[in-house]
């Protein structure tokens, strides 16, 4: 019996101790899964915020592009050249408005060998589900009904208010849904997902429809055509991408340029004034605001809903009064952003004409009406009480809680509804659920980037939010391999970036390297980083993945661009010339697109040069002219006195040396 007993304590003691070796070995894999999902969950986050700071710092190259537009136009020897950036053609230039149908039936032929949507005006719900499955299978539209639909949605847009006013009651919910930015398969998923605008499920578009994605054009026409169909129940907010000098840089008019090479002039000049007619905000129940960017503690509704909307075809050109303020500062604009404690100092670099005023109301009448749109269209709200000039974007406020709660007390409100920024999980609430923030276009930064969300509001004003995500191959990938997508990409943007202020970067190494051993410790590799670049980004975190670093633990600063070079090898152009060049790539392509006024990409060599000198001398560059004389000269290959300036500047962008090693 004794024996029994101790053979069944023996048997226990023997469990117990299995049971613990079950148990600690279940800690050790839960903490090792913690530990992984952290670390993946960590480079997700910083390939993100590396994502949103250079498109911040795009934007910001984009605003000062809008200021050498005006520095171009009182230099350029032939002002014509340039001057239809600002003087732009009334609509009776490009199509007698009483006529709009009949004309343009009677001047544009479709062949019979068309297989598109034929529509028919006005338009049924026939026509939409037509155009809706045509773009499915990428077929395009018609121009002559692409330009009969913008002349209908134009004589819409302008009976409407600056401030649309809503009411739940003939709606059971109502959708409001954030930028979409050309990524059709979004709109075509939300609509699948809560079914077709109707009388019946009432929609709102926060602005953005449009550049970055591919199918910009499809996304407006089919807005559009639901705008015929159910005006009451489609509704638009104007975005800070509904404007015509932004398109020129993030590929809206580039794609209308290509999809309609006929019929583009006319096109994306009816839509620059479509643009300027689309209303600023929406109100829901005299208690939820809707507009596009934020609010300033400026911002006036009253004002904002009295003013005439249609007289700004762009922010991007500030009324004169603003450009006479600039000829002041002209001579002090650095050639790169300036450092934090300068630019506190002295707002004079990129972000001069459009945030400088911080929230001072203006008193010039036009400069306020400019200043009103400009803060609704471009804002960001902050966890910080105040209000002061958005400096990451170039434009805009920063509006903390304090803000938004005296807006809603003037206004007896109780929630903002706004966009304009990549949020991952697709929304954001912010100022004690106040403010939300909504953003519908998923995979924004790269595949499986993010989220898309739309919001479902209730009669009781309860949001409800509704996240998706379009997934042609991230179905196929592991967490693990789909954040390594999105960090390899973000990286790579990044090293261009940095090798394209090489030189920059080289002197504020140099500064710490005072002994000229080319290395320096990661503090002083990280402050230099960030004094250049002015990105904000966890430098010490990415070291390893950007310089390598000795057994000393001090980092090579020149290892940054080990494995990156420009992508031909061009034997004319000094190392200066081609950092140059390879750093101002995207605006000089802007450029040469606006002086292209046939799209033939070709430009003389007198505009080539004439621009070019401008250019440099705007931004304040001391590159040699001869270097580029001779480059131009040897790219003119019949000599007619012309160059394709797109394939030039192909020449001038970065590649990586690992990758085309790993593709050979």
């Amino acid at each position: 019996m004794g024996s029994i007993i101790g053979t069944m304590g023996c048997s226990s003691s023997v469990a117990d101790r299995r049971s613990e070796k079950v148990i600690r070995a279940a800690i050790l894999i839960q903490n090792w899964y913690r530990f992984t999902m952290a670390r993946l969950e960590m480079r997700r986050r910083y390939s993100l915020s590396i994502f949103q700071s250079i498109e911040y710092a795009d934007e910001q190259d984009q605003l000062q592009l809008s200021n050498f537009f005006t520095f171009m136009l009182d230099h350029c020897t032939h002002p014509d050249s340039v001057s239809h950036i600002f003087t732009s053609p009334s609509i009776s230039q490009v199509v007698d408005e009483g006529l709009c149908l009949t004309e343009f039936e009677k001047k544009i032929d479709v062949p019979d060998s068309y297989y598109g949507p034929r529509l028919s005006f006005p338009l049924t719900l026939e026509d939409a589900n037509a155009l809706l499955h045509a773009f499915r299978n990428e077929q395009l539209l018609h121009a002559r009904y692409v330009l009969q639909l913008l002349c209908e949605t134009r004589k819409v847009l302008k009976e409407m208010p600056n401030i649309t006013q809503l009411s739940t009651s003939y709606s059971k919910e109502i959708t409001v849904c954030g930028d979409l930015h050309g990524n059709l398969d979004d709109l075509l998923l939300i609509f699948y997902k809560n079914g077709l605008p109707s009388e019946q499920n009432c929609y709102i578009f926060n602005g953005d429809f449009v550049d970055r994605g591919k199918n910009s054009m499809e996304i407006l026409i089919i807005l559009f055509a639901f705008l015929l169909i159910y005006p009451n129940d489609l509704h638009l907010n104007r975005g800070n991408h509904e404007d015509y000098i932004m398109n020129l840089r993030y590929g809206f008019t580039k794609e209308v340029s290509k999809k309609y090479k006929d019929h583009g002039k006319q096109i994306l000049c009816l839509l620059q004034d479509i643009f300027s007619w689309l209303p600023l905000a929406t109100i829901i129940d005299s208690k939820v605001l809707i507009l596009h960017g934020g609010i300033s503690d400026t911002t006036d509704l009253d004002f904002l809903n009295a003013l005439e909307r249609n007289k700004l075809k762009s922010l991007m050109r500030p009324p004169k009064s603003v450009g006479d303020r600039q000829d002041q500062v002209k001579e002090r604009i650095p050639t790169t952003r300036p450092s934090k404690h300068i630019a506190n100092q002295n707002v004079a670099g990129k972000t001069q004409h459009i945030s400088s005023l911080g929230s001072t109301e203006p008193s010039d009448p036009a400069l306020k009406e400019w200043k009103q749109i400009l803060d609704i269209l471009w804002s960001d709200p902050r966890s910080q009480n105040g209000c002061t000039p958005n400096k990451c974007r170039g434009g805009g406020c920063y509006f903390g809680p304090d803000v938004t709660a005296k807006l809603f007390e003037r206004y007896n409100l109780k929630m903002l509804i706004r966009s304009h920024e990549f949020k991952p999980e697709g929304y954001e609430i912010s100022h004690n659920g106040k403010v939300i923030t909504i953003f519908s276009a998923s995979n924004y930064y790269e595949e499986g980037s993010n989220r898309g969300a739309y919001i479902k509001l209730n009669p009781e004003l309860i949001p409800r939010f509704v996240q998706y995500q379009v997934s042609k191959y991230t179905r196929r990938q592991n967490l693990r391999e789909r954040v390594g997508t999105i960090e390899s990409s973000a990286l790579k943007t990044l090293r261009e970036k940095i090798y394209a202020h090489r030189s920059e970067l080289t002197s504020a190494f140099a500064q710490y390297d005072l002994n000229g051993t080319g290395k320096i410790s990661v503090n002083d590799w990280a402050s230099a980083m960030e004094s250049v670049l002015q990105l904000e980004l966890p430098w010490r975190m990415l070291r390893s993945q950007l310089a390598q670093m000795n057994p000393d633990g001090e980092v090579d600063f020149m290892s940054c661009f080990y494995d990156l070079k420009i992508g031909q090898p061009i034997k004319e152009v000094q190392p200066a010339l081609v950092e140059t060049l390879c750093r101002y790539r995207k605006d000089l392509e802007i450029i040469f697109n606006v002086i292209d006024k046939d799209h033939s990409g070709l430009i003389s060599l007198e505009e080539f040069g004439q621009t070019w000198k401008l250019f440099t001398s705007h931004l304040g560059i001391d590159v040699r002219d001869e270097s580029l004389d001779k480059l131009v000269l040897s790219i003119d290959y019949n000599k007619d006195g012309h160059i394709d300036f797109s394939e030039f500047l192909e020449a001038f962008h970065v590649v990586h040396r690992l990758e085309k090693k790993a593709n050979t």
